[in-house]
Order: structure tokens, then C-alpha cells, then sequence
């Protein structure tokens, strides 16, 4: 093996990580050593394609904080014109962030100006590997399909038309054929033996709908992987009625691991909500020990080493809608809005951000637009993982008499639609009755936006239970 392997593709120079043997944006050959300046060129073998190259990725999220967030204790009113539900005290109300430039699209059709909206219906493999979107960097060069073998040829298997190439296994490797060039076996190691294409990971992509709430993730069209995840589920409690549940977790680009760190939190929180709500315990109390449960899944996943760093880490926001009470609870920058069915009432941000940008604003020192305009704006304060100040998770709970949609969600959306206001532009009118569709429309407003960063939104209804007189 060279010891001067490059850091970066030599195409494009997206960043490599270690034992990658081809480029997952451009697909070319890294472990092959780039040719000199100054060597002839081999005019009769055919040359790489060239993938056009990637925009510099902006700092995400540094994690570390400028000092440690002050000690808080648990929050119960929130003044947003909801009702306090017991056993919460007085508080006052916290402003929301700033109107920002609204993104391109109109309520319920992000994107209109020249494309649609994306994954309203998710295409087929097939049809995404055959026209894939001109400006998304999934979509690289695909080479010439090698010729394949005559159906009726001797030793050549299954008869011609017994179905698409996508659906035949390949000898070896994975046995699964790729989903660009259509021709080609996929390594062990998930990249085309034959194009060099990355294929897509489970979590590329993922959407879940139950009764009450729905969810969709997406990588997004910068990221190499989705380090997003969510849960959604919902349960009896004691007296008949339902409980909702959605988290959603963000993982840190800069730890390590931090799609694991995710997926460990979100499955942990939902996991001890849904085994905590039947018992009668109360949604806030129970949604604050959801949380350190959480905390402690990613706390087991940092390496046993003396001194080690960059331990894996997330955050994290959820959301239970029961009895008629919306409790909200989260640590980091990931956050929750609340849409009103009438869209001529107001829409409220639920969250503050334990972030750089939320500490200058709330000591003074900028005003909103100045602080989420600052490159630093994004350092998060407050975080799941082993390397984490004092754990304190921020909890909420609200008796809304009025219904409404709550929307959960990672920055990748809200750094697309940051104020309550933009959130209820983009979000499609009959929110409450297609959950799903207008997760899909939100995730779509994010990627036609950019798409800079893991896309992670959950749509949760919101129903005023009827009066003993109803």
C-alpha cells in the first residue's frame, strides 16, 4: 500500500476516508496513484471522466463550545399563547428567531420556479439511475455498459427476460448489480466493480408514515451519508387513549461516528417513551428521562481509551402529543415548530438553540439576524455524547386550544425556513390530513434550497380532544 495516498480525489477532491477505494462523488479509482505532470499520455486507452468539481464544504456545526452552557432547570411554560399545561410555572415568552429572505417556492410547492417538488413521489431505482437530477452530485459519468453475453449463450443462466438487470444477481461480490450502469457487480466494500458509483446506503433515503405522524430523512446533496436519524410510533395508554411519539436526532459531523451516535439516540428515546407513557407517567417527566436514556446509549459508543477524543455525539429534539398535551423536549440546535391548522393565527418556534448564535443573543451582545449570520452561528452549546458538559435536557409542555400541526426537525430544513413564519409558508395547507406528503414537500424545499446539509423532518397532527359537552 503507498504511503502517499492522497487525502483527496484526485478528480474532484472530495474528502476521502480511510480504506475507500473509489471516490464517492465522482467515482474515480483512488487507488490508483495520479499520473505525472510531466508522463506521456496513453492516447489509446480511453481517459477517466472528469466530475465537475465539488463546492468547498462549509464549516458544520463546530462542537466546541465557547464556554459551558449555565446550569437550567427543566422548562414548563413556554409564552406562545398556549395554555400551560400543570405541573408548569410562570414564564414569559422567548423571542423566535428572525424573518429571513424567504427561499424560492410557493406554500405547498417549494421549488416552483423551474423544478418540481421532490420525493412528492418517490421514483423507482431505476428511473433515478436513468435520470438522475442535472445539478445533484450523486449523479457522476457512467461509463459504457460491458457487453453482455447472448441469452441463449452456453453457461449463461437465466433466459433473456426473466427480469430487470437491476433484479439479477451478479457473480460474487454482493450479488447485487448497480444501480448506474446496470451492468456492473457491487463489491463487498458497496462501490460498482465495473462504473466505480457508490451505491446508495439504506439511510440515504428513509420515510415513515404511521396514522398520527410521519418522518422523512435525507443525505441531502453535499454530504457522502446521512448522519440524520428519527423514530415515529405511537401507543395506548392507560385510560384508551393514544400517545404520539416523534425524535429526531442530528449527528455531529465533526465526531466521530456521528451517524451512529444518531441512530443509538433517536431508537433509545423512542424505545423508553413508549415503554414509560402506558404507565401513566407524565409526558414532560417522562420525555426528560427519555432523553437521558438517549444520552447514555451515546455515551456507551466512545472508545475505552484513556484520553481519547472526538467522542461520538448527536443531537436530539421530540415531540409526544397526548391527553390533549404537546410536550417538547431537546438538547442542541435541532427544533420543533408549531403550525396552527387556521393559518391565520400565528406560528411559534417551541425550541431555543443551545448554540453560539442563541448565547449572543440572549446575553445581549448581537441582535438575532446578526448572530444566525455569523459563521459561528452554528456551534452548538449543548450536546448528546460522552464529551458533553452537565447534561440538562430542556423540556416543554403545552395545551394548545386550537389544532395544529408540530413540525420536528433538523437544521438541515430550518436552515431553509428559520422563522416560524417561513416554516408555515412551506408547509403544505393540509398538513394535519397528509402528514407524509408534506414531510416529503418540506425535505424537497431543503434540497431544492441546496441541499448542504442531512435533511431530517417529522410532521406530527395536532388535535384539540372534544369538551365533556361535545
Amino acid at each position: 500500500m503507498s504511503m502517499h495516498r492522497p487525502s483527496g480525489c484526485p478528480s474532484c477532491a472530495e474528502p476521502l476516508e480511510e480504506g475507500d477505494r473509489f471516490c464517492g462523488v465522482c467515482g474515480y479509482d483512488v487507488s490508483v496513484p495520479p499520473p505525472s505532470a510531466t508522463a506521456p499520455t496513453d492516447t489509446t486507452a480511453p481517459t477517466a471522466p472528469t466530475a465537475p468539481t465539488a463546492p468547498a464544504a462549509g464549516p458544520d456545526r463546530p462542537t466546541l463550545p465557547l464556554h459551558s452552557p449555565p446550569d437550567q432547570a427543566r422548562d414548563t411554560t413556554f409564552g406562545f399563547g398556549f395554555a400551560a399545561a400543570p405541573p408548569a410555572t410562570a414564564g414569559g415568552a422567548t423571542p423566535t428567531a428572525p424573518g429571513t429572505p424567504a427561499a424560492p417556492g410557493a406554500p405547498g410547492a417549494p421549488g416552483a420556479a423551474g423544478r418540481p417538488t421532490r420525493y412528492d413521489t418517490p421514483a423507482p431505482a431505476a428511473a433515478v439511475a436513468h435520470d438522475p437530477e442535472p445539478d445533484d452530485p450523486r449523479s457522476g459519468p457512467v461509463p459504457p455498459a460491458p457487453e453482455q453475453p447472448a441469452a441463449d449463450a452456453p453457461g449463461t443462466g437465466a433466459p433473456a427476460g426473466d427480469g430487470p438487470a437491476g433484479d439479477t444477481a451478479a457473480p460474487g461480490g454482493t450479488g447485487k448489480v448497480c444501480v448506474a450502469c446496470r451492468a456492473g457487480r457491487v463489491d463487498t466494500d458497496g462501490y460498482c466493480e465495473h462504473c466505480g458509483h457508490a451505491q446508495p446506503r439504506e439511510r440515504d433515503h428513509l420515510e415513515e408514515e404511521l396514522g398520527s405522524v410521519a418522518a422523512v430523512s435525507d443525505r441531502g446533496l453535499r454530504h457522502h451519508r446521512n448522519e440524520d436519524s428519527f423514530a415515529v410510533a405511537a401507543t395506548a395508554l392507560a385510560d384508551g387513549s393514544t400517545a404520539t411519539v416523534a425524535i429526531v436526532c442530528d449527528g455531529v459531523s465533526s465526531a466521530s461516528r456521528p451517524d451512529d451516535a444518531s441512530a443509538a439516540a433517536a431508537a433509545t428515546a423512542n424505545e423508553f417513551l413508549l415503554d414509560a407513557l402506558p404507565r401513566g407517567t407524565h409526558p414532560q417527566e417522562a420525555m426528560h428521562e427519555a432523553i437521558l436514556a438517549a444520552a447514555q446509549a451515546v455515551n456507551a459508543l466512545a472508545p475505552e481509551v484513556p484520553g481519547a477524543q472526538n467522542a461520538p455525539a448527536c443531537t436530539l429534539v421530540g415531540a409526544v402529543v397526548s391527553g390533549g398535551l404537546l410536550t417538547i423536549g431537546w438538547v442542541g440546535d435541532s427544533r420543533a415548530y408549531w403550525v396552527p391548522d387556521d393559518r391565520a393565527a400565528l406560528p411559534r418556534r417551541l425550541t431555543e438553540d443551545d448554540s453560539w448564535a442563541a448565547q449572543m443573543v440572549a446575553a445581549g451582545l448581537m441582535g438575532e439576524a446578526e448572530a444566525y449570520a455569523d459563521v459561528r452561528a452554528h456551534a452548538i452549546t449543548g450536546w448528546l455524547g460522552a464529551d458533553a458538559y452537565e447534561l440538562e435536557p430542556h423540556t416543554r409542555t403545552f395545551r394548545p386550544d386550537h389544532p395544529g400541526v408540530v413540525v420536528v426537525c433538523t437544521d438541515g430544513l430550518w436552515n431553509y425556513a428559520e422563522s416560524a413564519q417561513e416554516m408555515a409558508h412551506v408547509l403544505p395547507a393540509d398538513a394535519a390530513e397528509h402528514p407524509l406528503h408534506s414531510a416529503q414537500v418540506l425535505v424537497g424545499h431543503a434540497l431544492d434550497g441546496g441541499g448542504h446539509d442531512n435533511v431530517t423532518v417529522a410532521v406530527v397532527p395536532f388535535a384539540v380532544p372534544p369538551g365533556p359537552d361535545a
